[in-house]
């Protein structure tokens, strides 16, 4: 699916299936320099349990036009755009890492809109190692191979098809788009008082060896959540949605049919 927003073409991964209103829409939202790629899993599986789905491609990512935002206020805000001009009235919102400070911020200035929420792998605050930063402002490909090591629990058997590297394959991919997603995660503040905020049914899922976001860094998010649940996943890194895409899509999938 391509639409228009602000003159500009975006592409939503929609499972090739045609929207139906009277189902309900989750929206998975990618991780820093990434694209509605690492959602493959998650999209056909939901779509055939009765659930509108659409992976968004956030600008300049993926199959979407540029540039990229450079803060997570002004993604939520291109958020409410998509949602405007796809008529809908109510969300579900399933991000993973800086989708989830997308989440979190849209949340806060859009919460009649949200009906769930989904936080995998996420916090209110996720700094980001200055070395990281540095390295993806220069085009290193030392970023992606941190950021896989950082992400993954055994990231090295993914090498040759790690999906983190087909997506993030250029120096330009590295400084324009990953740099600016890093810095944009670094640089959110808001995530303290939008968390308090939140009074709709909301999972968490964490991994229980994720080095990017801490596994008492998450049950403390979690905590700070009303009436949240919260699943950990064992044996489990920062990429959940790759790593264990099946117990993940599972659990969420009990949640929503609550």
């Amino acid at each position: 699916m391509i639409l228009q927003i602000e003159n500009k073409s975006i592409h939503i991964s929609n499972a090739g299936q045609v929207f139906d209103n009277k189902k309900d829409t989750i929206v998975f939202l990618h991780g820093s320099g990434l694209s509605h790629i690492v959602w493959s899993l998650a999209e056909q599986f939901f779509s055939n349990k009765n659930f509108n789905v659409m992976s968004i491609d956030l600008p300049g990512h993926g199959n979407s036009e540029g540039p990229c935002l450079e803060t997570i206020e002004k993604i939520a805000d291109w958020l409410e755009k998509v949602f405007l001009e796809l008529n809908l009235d109510q969300v579900i919102l399933a991000g993973h890492s800086q989708g989830c400070l997308e989440m979190l911020e849209y949340s806060y200035k859009f919460k009649s809109r949200v009906k769930k929420l989904v936080f995998i792998g996420g916090s209110y605050r996720m700094p980001v190692n200055q070395t990281l930063i540095d390295l993806a402002k220069n085009g290193d490909s030392e970023a992606v191979k941190l950021m896989m090591k950082w992400s993954f629990k055994d990231y090295k058997k993914f090498i040759g098809g790690n999906p983190v590297e087909k997506i993030i394959q250029s120096p330009r991919d590295i400084s324009e788009i990953l740099a600016t997603d890093l810095i944009a995660c670094n640089n959110y503040s808001n995530g303290s008082n939008a968390v308090k905020e939140i009074d709709c049914p909301t999972m968490v899922i964490l991994g229980s060896d994720d080095k990017m976001v801490n596994l008492e860094v998450g049950k403390k998010f979690a905590n700070l959540i009303k009436n949240s649940i919260t699943h950990i996943i064992e044996d489990c890194g920062h990429m959940i949605m790759i790593e264990k895409a099946f117990e993940m899509r599972e659990k969420v999938l009990e949640f929503l049919e609550k």
